[in-house]
């Protein structure tokens, strides 16, 4: 980009999903609704797992994991978004932005590597049954999520320090409900070379690695259920991995559709609304497939409640 009209910035301008007025109050409602249910949901699995004791295996360990990290992860953006609109205001500060961005890409990454051991987890569990509880031992199981958020820290951290060495155009307006990543870099003057080839590189690292182990493992799977002679056999087999499946295909359908609409049309409304099916809708409905899906969830939650 041109160096000129370069400034320091102090803040951006986070232009949100719709600049009709009479739209913020059902947009306020619909977030909000959305942001609860997804708080609320993703918190009683995790205290479904803690507290009934037929949970604590590698499986529940690795779903309570994720399901804080979608907490976390739709907590990076929504509720900046809703008190945005609740004053009226939209505005961010320029550490406000790079802190949002950083603890977005943080959790996002954590979900990627979380979904891929999870695979994992189902692969050894349908694959090696007899070895399950020699190979997913407590100490592997905690050194995997090391080696995930190792990985995903890293990651954000090199993307949040590539961005302070750029400087921005007097054009500071995002047309997004929140800092992400690409439309920050497209704001700058400066030269953005190295950040666009960071992002294509970590982007292998934290997209297409852990989605190579996931078709992996679920190849490995399918070739191990199709083996099975009984159909109640595979029927069981298949239903011990369904669940995650499920959250599989939700959150990358709804990661590829972001961007082909965003390569298709950048800085759409298509983009944006593609966006919120990712950073919000996935972290909503995980819990929703869980609970509804898995039979020890369900009664862990019934204990909850009764």
């Amino acid at each position: 980009m041109e160096p000129g009209n370069q400034t320091r910035v102090s803040e951006f301008i986070l232009l949100g999903l719709s600049e009709e007025t009479e739209m913020q109050p059902l947009l306020f409602g619909l977030f909000l609704s959305m942001y609860l249910v997804s708080f609320i949901g993703n918190l009683l699995i995790i205290l479904a797992i803690i507290i009934d004791s037929h949970l604590h295996t590698p499986m529940y360990f690795f779903l309570s994991n994720l399901s804080f990290a979608d907490i976390c992860f739709i907590s990076s953006t929504v509720p900046k978004m809703l008190l945005n609109i609740q004053m009226q205001n939209k505005v961010i500060t320029y550490e406000g932005c790079i802190t949002q961005m950083y603890f977005f890409m943080l959790f996002g990454g954590l979900d990627n590597f979380l979904l891929a051991v999870m695979a994992y987890d189902r692969f050894v569990a349908i694959c090696h049954p007899l070895h399950y509880t020699v190979i997913m031992n407590p100490k592997f199981c905690g050194l995997l999520l090391l080696i995930s958020w190792l990985l995903t820290l890293l990651d954000s951290l090199l993307h949040s320090l590539m961005l302070l060495r750029l400087s921005f155009c007097t054009k500071l307006e995002i047309p997004h409900f929140f800092c992400e990543l690409n439309q920050v870099v497209q704001l700058a003057c400066s030269d953005i070379f190295l950040n666009d080839l960071a992002m294509y590189l970590t982007a292998g690292l934290v997209g297409v690695i852990p989605l190579t182990g996931i078709l992996f493992s679920y190849t490995k799977i399918v070739f191990s259920i199709l083996r099975i002679s009984s159909a109640k056999g595979k029927y069981k087999a298949f239903t011990t991995c369904g669940s995650h499946l499920s959250v599989v295909s939700l959150f990358y359908g709804t990661g590829l559709g972001v961007y082909l609409s965003s390569a298709a049309t950048p800085n759409s409304m298509a983009s944006r609304m593609a966006s919120v099916m990712y950073t919000v809708a996935t972290p909503m409905l995980n819990p929703c497939i869980y609970s509804l899906r898995n039979k020890d969830v369900k009664q862990a939650l019934k204990k909850i409640f009764s």
